[in-house]
């Protein structure tokens, strides 16, 4: 209740309110972003571009309860506009290794691996896959973010996982065939 509260204060206006959404949203938002672009430094950028345009369009947002999922989504068109103005192929550079290697201390090979067969995934399937498993958005939710039908998501997510599976057992993903 704290947080629709908080966000009807943002909507009339409120910068401390805004502030204080952001900062609850704000690790999620960060992680989401990273799995995007691959990097701390485009993360942080995607990030501040993200708060910015909800600050700009906070009092658009008609439904206070979905402020998170309206934030992500804005988070998610970003993205793909950073990714396609940059043309850059994703998983470049060993800061993003590093970065890898500093999150997850265990099993940092199979994150690696994961994380790269994410990468290779089509859009759709990548921002289900993060929405659904980084996210822990609920498919309901999946589908309010991309604008899509729930079947429609939940096609996505099998066949995204199907992918995934099919990659991490070693047959790269633009040689597999969906059934």
């Amino acid at each position: 209740m704290l947080h629709i509260q908080l966000v009807k204060k943002a909507i009339k206006g409120d910068d401390k309110a805004f502030e204080s959404l952001i900062q609850q949203d704000s690790d999620k938002l960060y992680r989401t972003a990273f799995l995007y672009v691959r990097n701390k430094e485009d993360a942080l950028d995607l990030l501040q571009e993200t708060v910015c345009k909800a600050y700009v369009a906070i009092n658009k947002l008609k439904n206070p309860e979905y402020f998170s999922t309206w934030i992500t989504k804005i988070l998610m068109n970003t993205a793909y506009e950073f990714l396609n103005k940059k043309k850059r192929i994703l998983l470049t550079g060993d800061a993003f290794f590093e970065a890898i290697a500093n999150q997850s201390p265990s099993n940092v090979e199979d994150h690696i691996d994961l994380v790269k067969a994410i990468s290779e995934l089509k859009e759709d399937y990548q921002s289900v896959i993060i929405l659904f498993y980084y996210q822990d958005r609920s498919i309901h939710d999946i589908a309010k973010i991309m604008d899509r039908p729930e079947g429609t998501i939940k096609t996505y997510l099998h066949r995204a996982k199907f992918e995934l599976n099919k990659a991490l057992k070693g047959v790269p993903i633009h040689e597999q065939r969906l059934v």
